[in-house]
């Protein structure tokens, strides 16, 4: 009953409370993020939602768009400002998702969304993690977050997915703040392709072929 009917009315309430309190703070971040990153201070990209509904998820832009001479965009971690590790560190760069749980495009628990090109790499029972709204925080961000393997990740988003109960939330809310405060599990993504699915699922399925072909 209360992933049914009541889990949006607390975040809708939850998230325009956040964001009045935290309004002077959101100025602040969006006038030094524009001096520092030369610009727009905000990250927007599509992620799948509910039902793979497409959405724009809004942050506070970490990385810088320098490309090299032939212009294509150099490696995060050569992106990634001093600026930038400081909002990833204490997850303020997140804050901005508020709109997009106002708006009810994500909830504030729940898979954390990816990003598009990720959809035809599900199988069967990964793309369940798209039965509910995508959150800011979820039961595989506490347990790990971007340092546990794809499938462990998933299987947290499945076990969430099966069981959404108001205490099981407001465990997983308390867990992440304290999370936050000791910045665990921060980290950049890689430029060698390990930290993407799409390339990961597709090694995975080559390896499946080679080992289909030796036993022929």
């Amino acid at each position: 009953m209360y992933a049914k009917f009541f889990k949006r009315f607390f975040d809708f309430i939850l998230s325009l409370i956040a964001l009045t309190v935290l309004f002077p703070f959101l100025v602040i971040f969006t006038i030094v993020g524009a001096i520092v990153m030369k610009g727009n201070p905000f990250f927007t990209q599509l992620r799948p939602g509910k039902n793979e509904k497409i959405f724009k998820l809004i942050k506070f832009r970490t990385m810088t768009c320098e490309k090299d001479e032939n212009g294509k965009l150099l490696p995060d971690a050569q992106r990634l400002t001093k600026y930038g590790k400081l909002l990833r560190s204490t997850s303020i760069d997140e804050l901005p998702e508020l709109i997009n749980i106002l708006k009810g495009d994500m909830s504030i628990i729940g898979p954390r969304p990816l990003v598009v090109s990720y959809l035809p790499y599900y199988n069967e029972q990964e793309k369940h993690r798209h039965d509910v709204r995508p959150g800011l925080t979820g039961l595989a961000q506490i347990n790990g977050r971007n340092n546990l393997a794809w499938e462990e990740r998933f299987a947290y988003d499945l076990k969430y997915i099966e069981n959404i109960t108001l205490l099981g939330d407001i465990k997983i809310i308390f867990q992440t703040v304290a999370a936050v405060f000791k910045r665990k599990d921060i980290t950049v993504r890689k430029s060698d392709g390990s930290s993407d699915f799409s390339k990961y699922r597709e090694k995975q399925l080559e390896e499946a072929k080679e080992l289909t072909n030796v036993g022929k």
